[in-house]
């Protein structure tokens, strides 16, 4: 019969020891991320969608991890409900009308529940009470968004690109605007006319005022105008001595 050295059964009894040591570790571990050595307590909400929302997942609060997702279980086609596990020392800070919405660690990471502070005036959250939810926003959806807008830029950037080929065709009337130059010269000559027969305008009324017929006219709408600034300089200083009192 085939005895062991004393130098093996010692390897041994470090082996055993040492594995028994990580299997402690790993239970101390794994218990304290799913709260199994806390004391703790729960709380409930539903969600149409839960996003991929698991068991285990973790449950913050102000930005702090404070429980995990204990169960999730799907009530009707519409609702599904999601137990919370959350440590007790926490109670005191989270209010009764607290919401909680679905995040996700990062860009890509996995997901987890966020509870918003709720209102400085209501009371405390009670044991196993039901949250409100904030449905969150599928990647799909705002995928699909992004691709409408897409699609609509695209159109629109297709119609511009018409538009300024034809303008510059000369289609249409802008563009036989800015090619046709014999247009635009009827433009400038028009808008030499139309200051001619202003400046002439401004002759001929400064001639209407010096006749001996219609200056009684004119003379008589100076002395309104004047009359009416008078009136208006008076309450000004009307104003500014009342002010001034005060």
């Amino acid at each position: 019969m085939e005895t062991h050295t004393p130098q093996f059964k010692v390897r041994l009894g470090l082996f055993v020891a040492g594995g028994l040591a990580l299997f402690i570790l790993a239970i101390f571990i794994i218990g304290k991320q799913k709260n199994l050595f806390n004391p703790v307590f729960k709380l409930t909400t539903t969600f149409y969608n839960v996003s991929g929302l698991q068991v285990g997942n973790n449950i913050r609060f102000s930005g702090i991890t404070v429980g995990t997702v204990d169960n999730i279980s799907i009530l009707n086609d519409s609702t599904v409900k999601v137990v919370l596990m959350i440590r007790k020392e926490v109670r005191q800070f989270i209010k009764s009308d607290s919401e909680v919405a679905i995040g996700s660690e990062g860009l890509i990471g996995d997901r987890l529940l966020i509870i918003s502070q709720g209102s400085f005036d209501a009371g405390l959250v009670s044991e196993g009470q039901q949250l409100e939810s904030i449905e969150p926003v599928e990647t799909d959806a705002i995928i699909a968004s992004l691709q409408i807008s897409a699609w609509n830029a695209e159109i629109i950037t297709q119609q511009l690109s018409e538009i300024m080929f034809k303008i510059n065709s000369g289609e249409g009337t802008l563009g036989r605007l800015i090619q046709d130059t014999t247009i635009a010269r009827n433009l400038d000559q028009t808008i030499i006319n139309l200051k001619k027969s202003s400046k002439g305008l401004d002759e001929n009324m400064e001639a209407a005022k010096h006749n001996f017929l219609l200056k009684g006219y004119f003379n008589k709408k100076e002395k309104e105008a004047d009359k009416k600034k008078k009136e208006e300089e008076k309450k000004a200083e009307e104003v500014k001595a009342i002010n001034e009192k005060k």
